[in-house]
């Protein structure tokens, strides 16, 4: 393949382009195959750059050199194949750039090749600079030029990844705690103020004891890769606060820096990554490669859509967006070459940033076909990320569901994804809030869901199980509301879902009624002590374990104030709240068979053993089909046995441990519940009490009051 090097002349500054044969770049797991071509984007190397575009369809390509006053030098790349690329000696980190792809520009055939627009490179490992939403520059080409009004790419080069994470997270002993990475430190009193709200920020001593001291394992963090606020939302006076609108796959969030967008970013980011790791702790990211920030037809031009729109996105007729994520675009992963797209940005940040996982949004959009239907388990990106050695050591979790036909996968990813479980979700709160029919399905989310991973190879830790997230009522607001209350978005309330399925205790929003509080609380405590005790890998949202109030928006996504900030007054004020889900998760990390590995068989381990799942009924038996099948039964208890568990110790032996018999209570009534007789166990020991009115120990056969709504933990001595 050939190349250019474009040689100066220190008398004049004319651009001279001379073929020569391309430089060496230094070995990557980035770099050229066979398969899919040269290393993309700019690559440092000892003496200059080189810069390689994939742009099959243009006709010309213009490197622009940007200058710290703005003024640009254009030199034109030489073509080979389907890339363009040429070296400029002497430029190096730090250096700002952008593309000028020269084409046809005919809208109805999906081509939008337009040289007055200055594009982003989608390998840019840094981005520098807005989007100036008032200039008509950056949606067409009438005026003049859009260099000046839009983010371009920052030559960085490669350096040193972060240390790997101290000890290794186990799927069986992971907690995912979710945060927004200006949120969680904006308001923090400790951090600096120049810190706040910054990578930097998350890895003060202080924010990195809470986190540990609390007993999570894994900081899932709200999009990181450079994203844009959409116009519609500018012109609202609002801002996109969590991130989910990606301009760059590869450049960390420039406004998420303390130190600078110059590439300090990329260094910043790895530091908080290895502080993390340092504390035990993974970090796993939130990665929108379903659409990008250049929005819907009509939206602005400002990489791919000039670079090759008909490749990486999907087109309906007339070269109209074909939309199956709700935002105006959906990326087409059926195009080898953009799936090599988010398969290298996968890896660079594995391999050069340090992260140990990926939560994939709206995941089904990824796996459509050319023709824009579901293709599980054929699509090849699948497949791809199956056989990738890099990704195969870490975490990758799949939100299941995107807005187009067929789009609620929850279930069908096979291994080796992991899915939120939405499905736990609404069965656990329609439990909690008393609408449930019956507790069959319930059992299936308490025993990790073996209904929906069970049968194709995949283990418990398959479901991600979660009450809330970053989109909906916070934990709080969930026991709070009834209705959402999103007037501070300005769109009249019609956002966000009315299906929450949320009960306000009977009063709508805060109250001084002590009654309506400590039900609430109880509520609370019934719904984090679900979600830890349950079998599979439960999911915090920042903020549940102290009380986080969203004043009832469960859209809070344009919200960049104390609305969606983590208030760090309330680890105070909600210590009884904070001190419970320490416990809870605590006894989960104690206690293995609190966290199987391994589905339940309900049939003995160890011959003359219990079996490893036994389901109580109120009259002390094993449930029935009847006790099944009643539509009104809101009262189970769950025998977990530990004399043998289907885990093993790192010498092999199988793992032991107490048994547990946990049993809930969601009706508004006191329940009379015999406890099984002796020969399950003796009496047992009261662990966890969410109505604080049991004694601390319960003979066997005994029959015990058990308090409306409320869950008890019971080990047996």
């Amino acid at each position: 393949m050939n190349t250019t090097t474009f040689v100066i002349d220190n008398q004049d500054g004319n651009v001279q382009n001379v073929p020569v044969t391309e430089a060496t770049a230094a070995p990557s797991a980035l770099g050229p195959t066979a398969d899919t071509g040269p290393r993309l984007g700019a690559v440092v190397q000892t003496d200059g750059t080189t810069f390689t575009l994939w742009a099959p369809a243009a006709e010309r390509v213009e490197l622009a050199l940007i200058a710290a006053d703005g003024s640009q030098r254009n030199l034109d790349l030489a073509h080979a194949g389907e890339f363009w690329t040429g070296f400029v000696p002497g430029v190096g980190h730090g250096q700002r750039y952008g593309y000028r792809v020269h084409g046809p520009f005919d809208p109805s055939h999906g081509l939008r090749f337009d040289p007055s627009k200055l594009l982003l490179d989608p390998y840019a490992r840094a981005i520098d600079g807005s989007l100036d939403f008032s200039s008509p520059l950056i949606y067409d080409s009438s005026d003049g030029d859009s260099a000046g009004h839009v983010p371009v790419g920052v030559v960085v080069g490669d350096s040193e990844p972060p240390p790997p994470i101290s000890r290794p997270v186990h799927w069986g002993e992971t907690v995912i705690y979710e945060l927004h990475t200006k949120g969680f430190t904006k308001l923090h009193p400790d951090v600096p103020e120049h810190q706040r709200g910054t990578y930097a920020g998350l890895t003060h001593p202080s924010v990195i004891n809470y986190l540990t001291e609390l007993g999570v394992t894994s900081v899932e963090l709200l999009p990181i890769h450079h994203f844009l606020t959409e116009p519609s939302i500018a012109a609202r006076g609002l801002p996109n606060y969590w991130g989910y609108n990606t301009l760059g796959y590869f450049a960390p969030h420039a406004p998420y820096s303390s130190s600078g967008s110059d590439g300090q970013q990329v260094a910043e980011f790895k530091a908080m990554v290895a502080a993390f790791h340092a504390a035990g702790i993974e970090v796993i990211l939130d990665v929108v490669y379903n659409h990008t920030a250049e929005g819907g037809f009509d939206g602005p031009t400002l990489s791919f859509r000039g670079i090759d729109n008909r490749a990486y996105y999907r087109l309906s007729h007339g070269g109209t967006m074909y939309d199956v994520t709700g935002t105006g675009n959906s990326v087409d992963t059926s195009h080898p070459q953009v799936r090599r797209l988010l398969m290298d940005s996968l890896r660079y940040w594995v391999e050069e940033m340090g992260v140990d996982g990926f939560r994939f949004d709206l995941a089904v959009t990824l796996v459509r076909n050319e023709r824009h239907e579901v293709d599980i388990p054929d699509h090849p990106f699948l497949a791809e990320v199956a056989a990738d050695p890099v990704l195969g050591r870490v975490k990758l979790i799949a939100e299941p569901w995107d807005v187009g036909p067929f789009g609620y996968q929850v279930g069908n990813f096979g291994p080796p994804w992991s899915e939120w479980n939405g499905k736990f979700r609404d069965s656990v709160r329609d439990v909690w809030r008393n609408t449930s029919d019956g507790v069959k399905d319930l059992a299936y989310r308490l025993s990790g869901s073996s209904d929906l991973y069970g049968d194709d190879g995949r283990y418990p830790y398959a479901s991600i199980n979660f009450l809330t997230a970053h989109d909906g009522f916070t934990l709080r607001d969930l026991v709070s509301y009834d209705h959402k209350h999103n007037e501070a978005n300005h769109e009249d309330n019609r956002d966000g879902t009315d299906d929450n399925r949320s009960w306000n205790c009977g009063v709508e929003g805060e109250t001084d009624d002590r009654r309506v509080i400590a039900l609430r609380k109880r509520q609370m405590a019934n719904l984090m002590s679900t979600l830890i005790l349950s079998t599979g890998v439960p999911m915090i949202t920042a903020g549940d374990e102290c009380g986080r109030t969203q004043h009832g928006n469960n859209n809070a996504y344009c919200q960049d104030s104390e609305l969606s900030w983590f208030d760090w007054s309330l680890p105070g004020a909600w210590s009884d709240h904070l001190a419970l889900t320490k416990k809870l998760i605590a006894l989960r990390a104690a206690h293995p068979v609190l966290r199987q590995w391994h589905y339940f068989s309900g049939e003995p381990v160890v011959a003359g053993g219990r079996k490893d799942l036994s389901w109580i009924a109120p009259h002390g038996g094993e449930m029935t089909d009847a006790d099944w099948y009643d539509g009104n039964l809101r009262t189970i208890g769950m025998f977990l046995a530990g004399d043998a568990l289907r885990a093993t110790d790192a010498q092999g032996n199988a793992l032991t441990d107490s048994s547990f018999l946990m049993a809930l209570n969601a009706t508004p009534e006191t329940r009379q519940v015999r406890v099984p007789d002796p020969s399950w166990a003796p009496a047992y020991e009261v662990v966890l009490d969410t109505s604080n009115s049991m004694v601390t120990e319960v003979e066997a056969g005994a029959t015990v009051p058990l308090s409306p709504r409320c869950l008890v933990l019971l080990r047996a001595l």
